[in-house]
């Protein structure tokens, strides 16, 4: 289930698509910045972890798409 009441400092997960080829997956992060886009939609700046940092080569990425999106628990 997607939450979309991600809040600044929520650890999270984004998922990167097929279209980053073999780094497509689940990346841990923390939620630095919203932006809101719309009255239902908002752009999640996300601070990648350091290890999700050396395999991407970026820093903090933006997610849109709620579905690419959650919250990290313990069991995740």
């Amino acid at each position: 289930m997607t939450n979309n009441n991600h809040q600044v400092g929520d650890r999270v997960e984004v998922r990167l698509s097929s279209k980053f080829g073999g780094l497509e997956g689940w990346y841990a992060g923390t939620v630095t910045r919203i932006d809101p886009y719309s009255a239902h939609r908002s752009f999640y700046w996300v601070a990648l972890d350091p290890e999700a940092q050396a395999l991407l080569k970026i820093r903090e990425i933006s997610i849109f798409n709620p579905k690419n999106i959650r919250k990290l628990t313990q069991t995740n």
